[in-house]
């Protein structure tokens, strides 16, 4: 069953997508460094604004909001592309001696992604808090602060009333 995504009413998206079969693809810095490179010029390409965010070792999640409609799609499916090429790239090249316990041939991503729309203030803050606790959860870091790959830290400086404004985590 296809999932359908409701982008034409200007809500924030809270989208998770995962590594393939849950490998840990982004255990690497520079593995979590190309993701956010790419989400943050594919921002820029569509116009979109990023809420929030946390790379993890085998999944990704952020908060975005675009003010046009019909953007999440085609966001995910180039934030999705560019990463997995350049991921590729890096375990083959730099980092050939971990390209041996991958297939190269599997995708980085799983097929599809996860988009939760946000109406309210109050959800932004319950997805906001639930994703940068996932670091804590899987036992990276003690706080969520502490996790260099998550707009945890930003956030915590930021009233949630101008957090829920189009304020910019990256």
């Amino acid at each position: 069953m296809t999932r359908v995504v409701y982008d034409t009413q200007g809500h924030a998206h809270f989208i998770t997508f995962s590594c393939y079969r849950r490998r840990r693809l982004l255990d690497r810095d520079e593995a979590k460094r190309i993701v956010l490179d790419v989400l943050s010029s594919q921002l820029l390409k569509q116009d979109g604004h990023c809420r929030g965010f946390v790379i993890m070792p085998d999944h990704v999640h952020a908060v975005v909001w675009f003010p046009y409609p019909d953007q999440v799609s085609l966001f995910v499916k180039q934030w999705k592309q560019r990463t997995s090429f350049q991921i590729k790239r890096l375990y083959g090249g730099a980092l050939s001696s971990l390209a041996a316990s991958f297939n190269s041939r599997d995708p980085v991503w799983q097929p599809g992604y996860y988009d939760f729309n946000i109406f309210s203030e109050k959800k932004l803050l319950e997805k906001l808090a639930y994703m940068h606790a996932n670091p804590v959860k899987a036992g990276l870091v003690r706080s969520s602060s502490d996790w260099q790959f998550s707009s945890a830290r930003f956030c915590e400086t930021i009233p949630p009333s101008q957090l829920a404004c189009e304020r910019d985590v990256l």
